[in-house]
């Protein structure tokens, strides 16, 4: 069994996004807005600031109380969007109850929206863009397997299942509602559980030599854990560990999305990302 080593494989990609933002004259910036004061956020966004200091970007915090109006909040967005000095943006989620996430997050521009939640977003969101960075490091081949993704949000499910598709694996996608779940999971030849919730997955769950992605994060007795059970490693060939896996992974392909964001803004033509597309 191998564990796929998010968190070293992030240093790597964090190590060529700073050789090449440094051969620029201009900083790359990204904004982060957040409403309220969530301790998960705090957590997540110190960890992008952190990221986007080392390669060499710029980062803008812009935190808003949750007494904050959303018309302004709306108002903000609107004036990141046409700043030419702004090349990414993010509303780090979730917000307040009472605020329309949709419509909050709907309000950045696509060609800035670094995140990738809006519909016809320019990227790819950072969660499935670090498992599809991970499955091509470690050379693990999607074409033609069956795959399968648990949890269907706009963040992680459901782009997975675009990403897999892309590679053309067979893919099922369950959830919440989803009968039987074990039916599905043990046909699968690669599984991607993010639902959020500890120990879903355990060993009898799963096919022998399955490549299993843990995208949970669930905090018990102030330990972090993932949704699978650890004795899946006595049967499965490849697993993420969590933390150490596809969360070292979101944060480094939200810097890379900026990254790309500020290129393309400034009609920055990158061959090393010509030659990947080809």
């Amino acid at each position: 069994m191998i564990l796929l080593d998010g968190k070293n494989l992030s240093a790597k990609i964090k190590d060529e996004i700073k050789g090449n933002v440094e051969s620029y004259k201009v900083t790359p910036v990204l904004a982060v807005i957040t409403i309220g004061d969530d301790p998960a956020s705090k957590i997540y966004v110190n960890n992008k600031k952190k990221a986007c200091e080392y390669v060499g970007m710029s980062f803008l915090h812009l935190s808003f109380d949750e007494s904050v109006n959303e018309e302004k909040v709306i108002k903000k967005i609107k004036e990141l969007n046409k700043d030419k000095y702004i090349n990414g943006i993010i509303v780090q989620l979730p917000l307040p109850k009472k605020f329309n996430e949709d419509r909050i997050v709907n309000t950045v521009d696509i060609n800035k929206d670094v995140d990738g939640f809006r519909s016809g977003s320019a990227f790819v969101p950072p969660v499935a863009y670090g498992v599809m960075e991970i499955f091509d490091y470690y050379k693990i081949n999607l074409e033609g397997k069956n795959v399968v993704v648990i949890g269907r949000s706009k963040a992680v499910g459901i782009p997975m299942v675009r990403e897999c598709l892309k590679r053309n694996a067979t893919v099922t996608i369950c959830h919440s509602k989803t009968e039987n779940l074990k039916q599905y999971t043990k046909n699968a030849d690669i599984l991607i559980v993010a639902v959020g919730k500890k120990n879903i997955i355990s060993k009898s769950m799963i096919k022998k030599d399955a490549v299993i992605i843990d995208v949970g994060i669930n905090r018990v007795n102030k330990k972090i854990c993932g949704d699978v059970n650890p004795n899946v490693m006595e049967k499965c060939s490849y697993l993420t560990p969590v933390p150490g896996g596809v969360g070292p992974m979101t944060v480094v392909m939200l810097v890379k999305n900026t990254f790309k964001a500020y290129k393309k803004q400034n009609g920055i033509i990158d061959m090393f990302d010509v030659m990947n597309n080809e």
